[in-house]
């Protein structure tokens, strides 16, 4: 029962133990400990502050890629609109030259055409006036008394006369 009722020397000794490791705690090892607890709550703040940081930075670079891809979009169906315009220009353009090319060259063969008429049309006439030439000559030659011989003469002529 003597362990139940502790004995007043026990108890100053123990005060005693028990202050200087008080002390000796306090003097040596609560300042390390709450430096050290607070350097890690500093840092637990200083995580946390970074955290939303990147977070908030996260956000405006989400916001600011979106923005990005939208301007993206917006130039890539201008540029498809320029280039259906361009390609329809040069479609027209293209159109246009070959009509007037076309234009050109049947102006040019109607031309060509004319001329080429016109010299057959030269040719003819100078053929027919060598043949009334030559028919009237070879009538001029000989001498006829009588119509009816001059009119088989001329018939017979007419008949062999070949066209060139």
């Amino acid at each position: 029962m003597e362990l139940l009722k502790p004995d007043l020397g026990l108890m100053f000794w123990t005060l005693i133990a028990f202050l200087i490791t008080l002390w000796l705690l306090g003097k040596f090892a609560w300042k390390p400990i709450l430096k050290g607890l607070e350097a890690r709550e500093k840092n637990i703040k200083e995580s946390i502050q970074a955290a939303e940081n990147v977070k908030k930075e996260m956000a405006d670079l989400k916001s600011e890629n979106e923005s990005l891809l939208a301007k993206a979009r917006d130039e890539r169906a201008q540029m498809m609109r320029e280039a259906k315009e361009t390609r329809d220009k040069i479609i027209a353009d293209a159109k246009e030259q070959a009509r007037q090319e076309t234009n050109k060259i049947v102006s040019d063969a109607q031309s060509v055409i004319n001329q080429q008429k016109m010299a057959a049309l030269t040719e003819l006439k100078n053929n027919v006036g060598k043949l009334v030439i030559e028919v009237s000559e070879k009538i001029l030659r000989r001498e006829l008394s009588s119509k009816d011989a001059q009119e088989k003469f001329i018939r017979d002529l007419a008949e062999n006369i070949e066209l060139n």
